[in-house]
């Protein structure tokens, strides 16, 4: 029997519904595969900033810096909009902190979801793609400033936060379709003039056996609705690859569906649905937890490096859609917990 010690991190709003059903999975992965995971929740976002004045305090990150791996759930919400401090800056903190450069958001469209698309059957059938987000650089971590009449972010790329990145996506590819659509806007910003240069390099030294083409963030934005299965792997910087998953989690039906993998160079990797707090349902047991439980299939395979288990993880949730389960935002009546605990009967059947 092996030991993995797991940090729950569930935030906000949906965020401890979400992480506790997400939990609840593991834990009957742990029973049937026979192992034991040790997990630890901690503070952060909102729920930190209420208990101890800091979105990311001291005693989370050490935590996170210990384990083997991270759940997380949400963060943020009205309650701290204008402050000084806000949820989603113990979220940035915790990812430079760690190092976690390289975020991945698989989307697929499966039999199971095909009809809860709001995209017709024929465009949406067998997509299949990967986006690989870079984490650290870019606007959201530029200096910031403003006054009474001018506001401005400073958006920064360094050659290396680049070409690391840049090696993930096209290592991605080589495990599936070899092909990678690097997107920016190099036709207006100079960071994409870099971002592009920088990534035709990598390829040319290191990746000849991958296919690249380049493609403006606005004609991604079209094709990703167009033509989606023309897409493998798309690898974009911060904010367009925030921009873009949250578009590409419309292809399945909901952004409730799909999960995320943030990585670093070393363990921990932090996993977390790509959705956001919504407070608006928070406490009512009505949040889709498939896209955090896709994130502890993400966990179980890239951080534990259980791939049978990640497999059955996979396979538990696909049945349970399949056979017709559900949450609200999919147009079904599981409540969150109920949903849950549909996917947990079905691992290993």
């Amino acid at each position: 029997m092996t030991d993995f010690q797991i940090v729950l991190l569930p935030g906000d709003g949906i965020g401890p519904e979400v992480a506790s059903a997400a939990q609840g999975v593991l834990e009957q992965v742990g029973r049937h595969f026979a192992h034991r995971f040790h997990f630890t929740s901690k503070l952060i976002g909102g729920a930190a900033l209420d208990a101890r004045g800091e979105p990311l305090p001291g005693d989370t990150l050490e935590a996170c810096r210990s384990c083997d791996a991270i759940l997380f759930g949400a963060v943020g919400g009205p309650k701290w909009d204008g402050d000084a401090k806000t949820p989603v800056d113990g979220l940035l903190a915790l990812r430079k902190a760690l190092g976690l450069f390289a975020n991945l958001r698989p989307v697929a469209v499966s039999e199971a979801t095909l009809a809860r698309s709001p995209l017709r059957a024929e465009i949406v059938r067998n997509v299949d793609l990967l986006i690989v987000r870079e984490l650290t650089g870019g606007a959201y971590f530029g200096e910031k400033k403003r006054n009474a009449t001018v506001a401005s972010d400073l958006c920064i790329y360094m050659v290396a936060e680049i070409e690391r990145v840049a090696r993930v996506a096209f290592d991605a590819a080589k495990k599936r379709r070899g092909h990678v659509t690097s997107v920016d806007k190099a036709n207006v910003m100079e960071t994409s003039r870099l971002w592009r240069e920088t990534v035709d390099r990598v390829h040319q030294a290191e990746f000849r056996d991958v296919e690249l083409a380049h493609m403006l963030v606005d004609t991604a934005a079209m094709r990703l609705i167009q033509t989606p299965r023309s897409f493998d792997v798309i690898l974009t910087e911060n904010m367009f690859g925030d921009i873009l998953s949250d578009e590409a989690s419309m292809l399945p039906g909901s952004i409730g569906l799909l999960g995320s993998a943030s990585l670093g160079a070393e363990r921990p990797g932090l996993y977390e649905p790509i959705h956001g707090s919504a407070p608006d349902i928070a406490g009512r047991d009505l949040a889709n937890p498939a896209g955090t439980i896709s994130s502890a299939s993400m966990l179980l395979r890239y951080s534990l490096g259980l791939s049978a288990e990640a497999d059955a993880v996979d396979a538990a949730l696909a049945t349970t859609l399949v056979r017709g389960r559900a949450t609200a935002d999919l147009g079904g009546t599981d409540t969150c917990s109920a949903f849950a605990r549909a996917v947990a009967d079905n691992i290993g059947v």
